[in-house]
């Protein structure tokens, strides 16, 4: 296999994303997607724009898999869903990023062949969740992750297990779970004995269904247990399980495969066959294989009785009961059934039982009340978790225990699948689901292990066979570390991996505030100054603050009190908080009884008007607007979608709002169906826009232009089609007709446009594998990459005060740069030009040694556009009275040059320097003295100075102040 390596510029110059919505996209066009990022990144005049992390870190974001070094535990890599590869080896104090340039950030499982060092990845994560993103194969380093080779198997797009033989770094299994959201023949158990040279498929099921999970015996290496998994998911519908999955076994190395699990042998097989998830321990000599099973099949009605109490009324009991049984029951029954279920204060039992018997109401009306697309993560009475064991090779299955042991998987066992069982102890074992349990009988009975200071929804956990209370976890919140066998926990999460999906900025006047909600992360709210760093540790008070819980979704700020905010999970379940009071009103709108109810997206849109704060859009299968912030709702809209399909995932829902800035009452809205609506009288009639457009892919953005009320931006998605296109187009007719803008995009699913509010000609693109940005309208894009990892970029907003642009990506937290530059020199004909910094403070301490006997070495930044090429340049710092005080010859890139500057100045003028601060002094008052710091240098004082850029006898200027 070959090294990553740029192709020709030539070939790229002809790439372009036309292929057409609905074909899967191929191994091939990704790959050419990958090398027109980098020439994009590499011929980007913004790529001097420097991106600086600005947290939070302490929620971190998904783990996939965890490789600890059996002879220094304190040695451990990370592989996260989204957020790339990591190492530490310092049990999880710091942690070095390995994967943050390459095609993929998605880890999927790593192993390491600890003898030689050699590591695997295997990319594309397999928990199947709304942000699975695709891999793209395995990659192999053998310097410790400095650099990586790929080593095919480009099409498997998420892989569940990587094993290395310890013995042979050039033999490794891979289990291949295939695509997401679609068939593909590129599944199963691939086999390698040349490090990734060539692989051979050594078990293959059918086109639906992969392998999830490989273990390998440690006593007989030669025997391999495998676990296949058959799914496929739809933006409407989900397949967990299927006739498909199963247990398999190999005696010879993994050439060859027998099925062991079967409904003779105890194993439920068939339509319900869930996600598995395999272990293996030894009880002196005997083998004990365990299997962990998603079972999707129904409990039956005798088991849904024993589930709670037989005198109260549940939604399960009412379903399907008669009008006749459903007037025979008793009224304290019918009452706690309407309070425990959020029916409206004013539905009496009296009243509801009249609307019965005059057939007004029926009872699948009450149950269809209540089932929106959050109710039914909780209550489909699948069987969940279950958890079998073998000592015969899979002749014969039992299920360790009696009882169904409920919440730890609800109805998505799919997001989970993981088991850990101590090697030489088969009654210690662990369960990964929502909670952590534990078992220390052989699964018989099962407690929580899940002290303070752990996360939920676990998918990755270690038992040191030589210490095992000793364990390490990896969940949605990231890496915990226990001593004690999870009764206390203890964080590992320094680096900044929170996976967003909404952010806003405020206009606090102590200094803006960013906001954001995170998957499985709620809400949070921090200024934009932060730093990532343990200094807070000290104070206790962590920069960032949780506003509110559940799965985090999008954010709005009133802009009058920089106070209000309007926050929510998911489903379409949004609040009003009050930062101050600490309060929060729920504002979701609810249908009437009878009617069908409200389709609502994972993550549903608000909005608040940018011409009222009063008004508040939220969006459902139909549009909502409250003019008193979301106390009370109308509707002002038909569905304005396709209409729903069947399926068990919410579907034709609305996406997006926007309100056009420029135009009051100018509204349009995107589905997650493909449909664009618009609306010229503030949702009175609304027209259909979208024809000219790809069809049925996911409306990911719709944007009213800033500047021009006839403009509107429109990106769409295709990652739940199997479809990896950019689709970015613009309207200058209110979307009556649209252009492909961004031809030379690479081929990578589109998640949001912004345009700059002071420059129609800047645009901002973020896609599922970075950033791009266009100075002419959005004809050419170009990367922004520095200091910004190829992640997912969920959301993009624009303080405009002090024109920073925030970055929320979805994998490695919040990011911000300063685009004033580009706003300036994005125009037709761009000039030299030169930014300086916003505000300087002088220190009498710089050029000192602190604390930890470091120099204090202040630093600024000047920005220089250069039109064209590179070009050789100098950078001067004047005085208030043209006096040079300063020269450095500089080296400018075409476009953006950042150019350090440390504040100092020549010390021959610092007599100069030190009479004029000196002039007019009172005499009663100090005199100023200009001298050397104890690093020998001399640092600008108090007052006004001019920066000039000299390139090729053309100058640029700044004037900035020190205070």
């Amino acid at each position: 296999m070959n090294s990553l390596r740029i192709l020709p510029l030539l070939f790229l110059t002809f790439l372009c994303t036309c292929v057409s919505a609905q074909k899967a996209t191929p191994a091939q066009v990704r790959a050419q997607a990958y090398q027109q990022r980098l020439f994009l990144q590499e011929k980007s005049p913004a790529a001097g724009i420097e991106f600086t992390n600005i947290g939070p870190t302490v929620m971190s974001g998904r783990v996939s898999d965890i490789a600890v070094d059996p002879a220094d535990p304190t040695h451990f890599y990370v592989g996260y869903a989204s957020g790339g590869l990591w190492e530490t080896k310092d049990n999880g104090t710091t942690f070095t990023p390995l994967f943050d340039d390459l095609p993929v950030m998605t880890i999927g499982a790593l192993d390491v062949n600890w003898t030689t060092k050699a590591i695997y990845v295997g990319t594309g994560e397999v928990n199947s969740s709304r942000s699975s993103y695709a891999g793209n194969g395995v990659y192999r380093s053998t310097d410790g992750g400095r650099s990586w080779t790929h080593m095919g198997l480009d099409e498997t797009h998420h892989i569940g297990r990587v094993i290395v033989d310890q013995r042979d770094q050039s033999t490794v299994w891979v289990a291949a779970l295939g695509h997401l959201y679609g068939p593909n023949p590129e599944r199963g158990v691939y086999k390698t004995t040349n490090g990734g040279q060539t692989w051979t498929k050594t078990l293959f099921i059918n086109d639906s269904t992969g392998v999830v999970d490989i273990v390998r015996d440690p006593r007989r290496p030669n025997e391999l247990f495998a676990a296949s998994w058959e799914r496929e998911r739809k933006a409407w519908d989900f397949k967990e399980s299927g006739k498909g999955s199963g247990v398999w076994h190999s005696t010879d190395g993994g050439t060859n495969w027998n099925r062991i699990s079967t409904a003779k042998s105890g194993f439920p097989t068939g339509e319900g066959g869930g996600r598995i998830g395999l272990a293996i321990s030894y009880e002196d000599n005997q083998r004990y294989l365990f299997a962990s099973l998603d079972n999707y099949f129904r409990k039956s009605a005798a088991e849904l009785a024993k589930d709670g109490d037989e005198d109260n009324l549940t939604k399960n009991k009412l379903r399907g009961m008669s009008k006749a049984d459903f007037l025979e029951l008793r009224p304290y029954q019918v009452q706690g059934f309407l309070r425990a279920n959020g029916f409206p204060r004013d539905l009496s039992v009296d009243s509801l039982i009249a609307r019965v018997t005059r057939d007004e109401v029926t009872t699948g009306q009450l149950v269809e009340y209540l089932e929106d697309a959050n109710s039914l993560l909780f209550d489909t009475p699948v069987k969940g978790f279950e958890l079998y064991k073998t000592t015969t090779n899979g002749e014969k299955w039992e299920r360790t225990h009696n009882d169904y042991i409920p919440s730890l998987y609800n109805t998505y066992g799919y997001y989970f699948g993981d088991i850990a069982v101590h090697p030489e102890n088969p009654t210690l074992i662990y369960a990964m689901g929502v909670p952590i349990i534990k078992s220390t009988d052989g699964g018989k009975t099962w407690t929580g292990a899940n002290g303070d200071n752990v996360h939920a929804d676990h998918h990755y956990l270690w038992i040191n066979p030589e210490r095992p209370d000793h364990i390490i976890n990896g969940n949605d919140g990231g890496v915990n570390i226990s001593y004690d066998g999870g009764k206390n926990w203890r964080k590992c999460n320094a680096p900044p991996l929170g996976q967003f999906y909404g952010i806003a900025v405020d206009n606090h006047p102590d200094g803006y505030r960013v906001y954001g909600g995170l998957q499985d992360n709620g809400t949070w709210v921090g200024p934009h100054n932060y730093r990532a760093g343990r200094g807070w540790e000290q104070s206790g008070h962590y920069p960032y603050k949780s506003l509110f819980g559940g799965d985090g979704m999008q954010v709005e700020v009133d802009p009058r009190d920089n106070n209000t905010v309007y926050v929510g999970y998911q489903y379409g379940n949004y609040y009003r908080v009050d930062q101050a009071a600490d309060t929060s009103t729920f504002l979701t709108p609810k249908h009437e009884l009878g009617q069908r109810p409200y389709r609502w997206n994972w993550q549903s849109p608000i909005l608040i008007s940018p011409h009222n704060p009063d008004v508040f859009y939220l969006g459902s299968n139909v549009l909502h607007r409250s003019v008193n912030r979301g106390d009370d709702f109308k509707t002002i809209s038909k569905d304005l979608t396709a209409g729903g399909r069947k399926g068990d995932v919410a579907f034709g829902t609305l996406t997006t709002i926007s309100e056009s800035p420029k135009q009051p009452n100018l509204l349009y809205v995107g589905s997650d169906d493909g449909r664009i609506h618009r609306s010229k009288n503030g949702g009175a009639e609304w027209d259909r826009i979208d024809d000219g457009l790809p069809q049925n892919l996911w409306i990911s953005r719709v944007a009213a232009g800033k500047h021009d009320a006839n403009v509107v931006y429109a990106t769409l998605n295709g990652y739940r089609n199997d479809h990896f296109g950019s689709h970015v187009y613009k309207s200058t007719d209110m979307g009556d007709t649209w252009v492909k803008i961004g031809n030379y995009l690479p081929n990578e699913a589109v998640n949001v446009i912004l345009e700059d509010p002071t420059n129609p000609r800047l645009l901002f693109v973020g896609t599922d594998h970075g950033l791009y940005v266009s100075m002419d309208g959005g004809n050419k894009f170009v990367g922004m990459n520095n200091g910004l990892p190829a992640v997912a970029v969920h959301d993009l907003v624009i303080q405009e005060k002090e024109k920073d642009l925030i970055v929320g990506t979805h994998g490695r937290s919040l990011y911000l740069a300063n685009i004033e530059i580009l706003q300036t020199a994005a125009v037709e004909q761009p000039g030299l030009t030169l930014m300086g910094p916003s505000r300087l403070r002088y220190s009498g301490r710089y050029g000192s040694r602190d604390f930890n006997f470091e120099i204090r070495e202040p630093e600024t930044k000047f920005q220089v556009f250069l039109p064209g090429g590179s070009a050789g340049a100098k950078l001067m710092i004047k005085s208030n009275d043209g006096t040079t005080l300063f020269t450095q010859n500089i080296e400018l890139n075409g476009g953006v040059t950042t150019i350090p500057y440390d504040m100092s100045f020549e010390g021959r003028f610092a007599g100069m320097l030190e009479n004029k601060a000196n002039e007019g002094r009172d005499p009663a008052k100090r005199p100023v003295s200009i001298k050397a710091a104890e690093n020998g240098k001399f640092y600008l004082r108090p007052g006004k100075y001019k920066a000039v850029i000299s390139v090729e006898g053309t100058e640029a200027t700044a004037e900035f102040q020190v205070r």
